[in-house]
């Protein structure tokens, strides 16, 4: 059983900076991928940024055009934790930060499909006003 627990959101103002912690209950050397998804209310929900998690190509980065440039996502293998730091906060990054991870292959050229993510934490929420 798989769990990944999410932690770091919180209210901050425009301009703002946060980052936002996974901690997975296994290696995450054993996913192939592991990425942030977000929603807001009313909202699909939607990809931000992944992360290629296998050897050799470990680290290899993925996101969406909408947060390239203030997001970064990071892994700390010895540590099973994803990361993610936001830059530049603005209102409409509002919502709620999903950490999730896939069991098998991941398509797309961003790699950001939600339909192939397997595991998924129970969320964070960021307020950006």
């Amino acid at each position: 059983h798989v769990q990944l627990v999410e932690s770091g959101g919180d209210s901050v103002q425009a301009g703002g900076s946060l980052r936002l912690s996974c901690v997975a209950s296994r290696a995450t050397s054993g996913f192939p991928f592991m990425a942030w998804f977000r929603q807001a209310p009313g909202k699909e929900r939607e990809g931000v940024a992944a992360i290629y998690s296998y050897n050799p190509n470990i680290g290899d980065t993925y996101y969406a055009d909408s947060v390239k440039g203030r997001l970064a996502i990071s892994l700390e293998v010895a540590n099973n934790t994803l990361y993610l730091q936001m830059h530049l906060l603005k209102p409409e990054d509002t919502a709620t930060y999903y950490c999730a991870a896939s069991g098998g292959p991941v398509y797309g050229p961003t790699k950001l499909r939600t339909r192939d993510y397997n595991y998924w934490g129970q969320g964070t929420q960021v307020t950006v006003s």
